[in-house]
């Protein structure tokens, strides 16, 4: 026959474990002394040498613009080449008609 008295203490040790895991845990945790990062010494830039937003988007629009600038002038240019093709054609075709009447 076996003894009852084991079989009791399985559950009163499993309590115990139970609530003092925790409470080990915790106590730990509270001794133990929080890490704290320095900054790092460099990284930061002061606010007044730093470009502001406005003169961000004041220089993306002047780069904008001049980009617009250059494609307009390639259009410009682009169109009187075909045109002066288109001139330099007709011209031929006059003067080839003419030639043969």
């Amino acid at each position: 026959r076996e003894a009852p008295v084991p079989k009791m203490w399985v559950p009163c040790l499993l309590r115990r474990v139970v609530l003092t895991v925790p409470l080990v845990f915790v106590v730990a945790l509270l001794l133990t002394e929080p890490v704290r990062s320095d900054p790092e010494v460099g990284t930061a830039i002061p606010a007044e040498s730093r470009p502001c937003v406005d003169c961000h988007a004041f220089e993306f629009m002047q780069r904008a613009l001049q980009d617009l600038k250059k494609t307009a002038y390639n259009l410009d240019t682009r169109t009187e080449t075909l045109l002066l093709q288109v001139e330099k054609r007709n011209l031929c075709d006059c003067v080839t008609a003419n030639l043969l009447n």
